[in-house]
C-alpha cells in the first residue's frame, strides 16, 4: 500500500511541476496563432470594417474605420508575437480581451451562440482562455518569467 501512496505522490508532484509550464505554453501558442492568423487576413486583406464601424461600441464607434482596422490588425499580431515569447502577456491578454469583446459586441453577438452562424461562441472561447494569462501570468515557460525572477517579482 505504501508503494502505491509513494506512485500517486510522485505522480502528483511531477504533475504539479508540469502545471507550472505547460498549460500557460499552450494557451499562449493556441491564442498567438488564431490571433496571429486573424492579423495576417487583415494585413493582406480589405479593410471591411467601414461596412459596420458604427456598430461598434462606444468610443470606438467614433474612431474612423481606418484607424480601427489599423489598430486590430497591429494589435492582433504583435499581441500573438508577444504570446508566443511571452512577453508582456498580460499586456497583450488585455489588449486582446479588448478586440475579442469589440467583436463580439459588434459582428458576432447577434449571431447567436453557434460557430457555423458566426455566433459568439469563439469569443467566448477566446475570452475564457485569456483569463488565466491575464490572472496568474505566462507561466515559468517564458520571458516575462525570466524577468520577474532577475527583478525579484516573483512571489
Amino acid at each position: 500500500m505504501q508503494a502505491i501512496i509513494s506512485l500517486g505522490c510522485g505522480v502528483h508532484g511531477l504533475l504539479n511541476k508540469l502545471g507550472e509550464w505547460l498549460p500557460q505554453l499552450g494557451l499562449r501558442f493556441f491564442l498567438a496563432y488564431e490571433f496571429w492568423e486573424a492579423g495576417i487576413e487583415k494585413f493582406n486583406g480589405s479593410n471591411w470594417f467601414v461596412d459596420f464601424a458604427d456598430q461598434f461600441p462606444f468610443p470606438f464607434n467614433i474612431i474612423p474605420p481606418d484607424i480601427s482596422w489599423f489598430l486590430a490588425t497591429w494589435t492582433e499580431l504583435l499581441g500573438a508575437a508577444a504570446l508566443v515569447i511571452g512577453l508582456g502577456t498580460r499586456f497583450a491578454a488585455a489588449s486582446l480581451i479588448i478586440l475579442d469583446l469589440v467583436a463580439w459586441y459588434s459582428v458576432h453577438a447577434d449571431s447567436g451562440y453557434n460557430v457555423c452562424s458566426n455566433g459568439f461562441k469563439l469569443p467566448l472561447i477566446y475570452l475564457v482562455m485569456f483569463i488565466p494569462l491575464l490572472l496568474s501570468g505566462p507561466g515559468k515557460a517564458s520571458i516575462d518569467h525570466l524577468l520577474a525572477k532577475r527583478f525579484g517579482c516573483n512571489s
